[in-house]
């Protein structure tokens, strides 16, 4: 018999690998370890960012748009397969193509059961040196959302959105227990002996802070390995996909330069209690904040 706090945990499983240039390897490598997480115990499982295919935003290029795929399409249609057959819920990170000259960076969210359940579409999109995304992704405009899975109500978003203290936020208010942030993060090379730790400790405490500031789970899952689909020195992914408690702690973290699967069993329950005896949903001034809505309250 089960015991009467089962249903409150819950195994989580990242799947963090290294992409090649062929996108049906990609696909089958991550279903495979998919698979294995399940096998293992995950009742959740999360793709990396673009899960199919290397990043292939290090530049600007039109040909790159023949990556894309519809959402549902072949690749949904895989990882329902899965998540049927193995009953887990699956979040899988992909290229959609909308519309002819219209496509989106988007995470599907799929149930145990098989259900496409809904899509999260990027929000935020960055412009940087070798992170050209505004070339080929439009900003999401389905909003900030959760989704009640068999296992738990998780809130997806996606890379460059985890800067961001309102996305989590939003995502919290819609009942998040988990948030979940497909990744494709990695150092310039000519960066990493400078500045390397700090961008990476950067990008995990921010994390962490949102699960302290909506007493939830954080998860992110970030590729490996050293990827130069543009020629030149490219990027150095640097893994290390995590889960963060609802006090921030880092309850699990994966190698820097390994494929692998971390699994990560998490209690409900402490959802419930951080909120509780941590208040900050509760004691938020929404009197007070209109502000947020200006690009700066300053220089008007």
């Amino acid at each position: 018999m089960r015991s009467p706090d089962a249903n409150s945990r819950v195994v989580l499983g990242l799947v963090q690998t290294a992409c090649g240039p062929d996108p049906a390897a990609n696909l089958r490598k991550t279903l495979a370890a998919a698979e294995q997480a399940a096998r293992a115990g995950a009742q959740i499982i999360c793709t990396q960012e673009l899960c199919r295919t290397q990043y292939f935003c290090q530049r600007e290029d039109p040909a790159h748009f023949a990556l894309a795929e519809p959402i549902p399409g072949p690749s949904t249609a895989a990882f329902q397969k899965l998540a049927r057959r193995r009953q887990v819920a699956v979040i899988a990170a992909l290229f959609e193509k909308r519309a002819p000259g219209l496509y989106h960076n988007t995470a599907a969210v799929i149930d145990a059961d098989g259900t496409l359940l809904g899509r999260y579409r990027k929000m935020h999109i960055p412009d940087d040196p070798l992170y050209y995304e505004k070339f080929y992704f439009t900003p999401g405009d389905l909003g900030f959302c959760a989704w009640q899975t068999r296992y738990a109500r998780v809130g997806v978003l996606i890379c460059w959105d985890q800067w961001f203290p309102e996305a989590a936020r939003l995502t919290a208010l819609q009942g998040a227990q988990i948030l979940l942030y497909p990744t494709a993060i990695g150092w310039h090379p000519k960066e990493k002996a400078t500045v390397g730790a700090a961008q990476q400790a950067a990008w995990e405490t921010v994390q962490r802070a949102h699960a302290v500031a909506n007493g939830c789970y954080v998860a992110a899952v970030n590729r490996v390995g050293w990827e130069r689909p543009a020629g030149g020195e490219g990027l150095e992914f640097w893994g290390q996909s995590f889960v963060a408690g609802t006090l921030g702690e880092i309850l699990a973290k994966a190698s820097a330069d390994q494929e692998e699967n971390l699994l990560v069993p998490v209690d409900l329950r402490q959802v419930d209690t951080t909120r509780a005896q941590w208040p900050f949903l509760r004691d938020r001034r929404v009197d007070a904040y209109q502000d947020l809505t200006r690009l700066h309250t300053y220089g008007r």
